[in-house]
């Protein structure tokens, strides 16, 4: 998607990535593959480029910084990317900087886990690096349950009672100008830990959305980042605004801005690392994404059923990501639904989630 947005600037864009299928080798200028995380690898490749930019946080930052000493433009800045990649950091981070989050202990192995008090529980454990897309996370509902913990360094996040999620999307480029996406409201998967849906506008008080919109700018700016930030929120009970993660690239929770918004994430990301205005982020009408994920028990060459229902709908576009081969709650694609009425659009994203499945 990233691609396809900048097709319509007639960009060069070099691609590095460990799949020889990967869907991108298509639209890509020139395809390489490799691994993110190997220091030479990254480095060649890096060398060879004018910009350099990531769409996923697991990469040797080592060769970023020894690239980005050299003189190159590398966005996000290897340092944000260094901080984001570990959560211990990352929560330090929002500590130091009086960003709002969940309270949390640092751990270093299972042990350390069932040495916490019994009224920080309930409790989220996560690993410090390498979790994503709901792996590394595991529930600890009380002290008994410490041997659940992962034994590996990790962070301990006291579970908050929340009434939404949401996340906002923002961008800032080199000379500091910052936009935001309008707030989304995401439902997640009650087993995998992975967005199921999505609504945008959230259905949130005006407070609120003021509120999350300043949070996300403050984190913005305290990372100077250059790029996109995706930052994912808690609303408690109280009404609270909670920081609970952020990713420094493009974001399952901006997809739907392709058709929904004046401006997309992903055109708003090259915007932002080539030191370009950045783009009106207003929404054209409200909007749904439902991701669509691999069913469970299918595992193998990937198929669509019920496309033919799906495009009969309108106002919903399907994205199919080309993966050929599906998985168990694999990201398979999107669908973004629109509509101006808020009771069909949720009508419409009852309908799409129970019209397409991705099988063998």
């Amino acid at each position: 998607m990233l691609l396809q947005a900048s097709i319509d600037w007639n960009l060069c864009v070099h691609v590095l990535d460990p799949d020889a299928d990967a869907p991108c080798r298509h639209l890509c200028t020139q395809f390489t593959v490799g691994s993110l995380t190997d220091y030479d690898t990254v480095y060649r490749f890096g060398r060879a480029v004018d910009v350099l930019t990531i769409e996923i946080e697991r990469v040797n930052v080592d060769a970023l910084e020894a690239l980005e000493r050299e003189g190159k433009r590398v966005y996000p800045q290897p340092s944000v990317i260094r901080t984001i990649q570990d959560k211990r950091l990352q929560k330090q981070f929002y500590r130091a900087h009086n960003l709002p989050t969940a309270d949390f202990i640092l751990t270093d192995n299972r042990a350390d886990v069932a040495q916490v008090a019994a009224d920080f529980f309930p409790a989220f454990h996560k690993l410090g690096r390498d979790g994503y897309d709901g792996r590394g996370v595991q529930r600890i509902r009380s002290v008994a349950d410490a041997e659940k913990a992962f034994d590996a360094p990790g962070v301990l996040e006291q579970a908050v009672d929340f009434e939404k999620e949401l996340a906002v999307i923002v961008a800032r480029n080199e000379r500091g100008e910052v936009q935001t996406f309008p707030t989304v409201e995401m439902v997640f998967h009650p087993e995998h830990n992975l967005v199921e849906y999505l609504f945008a506008p959230a259905d949130i008080s005006p407070t609120v959305e003021q509120r999350a919109q300043e949070i996300a700018r403050q984190t913005a700016d305290a990372f100077g980042i250059v790029g996109l930030l995706a930052v994912e929120l808690f609303l408690d009970k109280q009404g609270n605004v909670l920081i609970n993660e952020v990713a420094p690239r493009p974001h399952n929770s901006g997809h739907h801005t392709i058709r929904a918004n004046v401006t997309s994430q992903f055109e708003q990301h090259w915007r932002a690392i080539l030191n370009l205005p950045l783009g009106n982020t207003s929404a054209y009408q409200p909007a749904a994404m439902v991701n669509l994920l691999g069913e469970d028990g299918h595992t193998g060459p990937a198929v669509y059923e019920g496309l033919d229902t799906l495009l009969a709908l309108s106002g919903v576009f399907p994205f199919l990501y080309g993966k050929a081969i599906t998985k168990p709650f694999r990201k398979m694609g999107h669908v973004t639904v629109m509509d101006t009425d808020l009771e069909r659009l949720r009508e419409k994203v009852a309908q799409v989630k129970a019209g397409i499945r991705v099988i063998t």
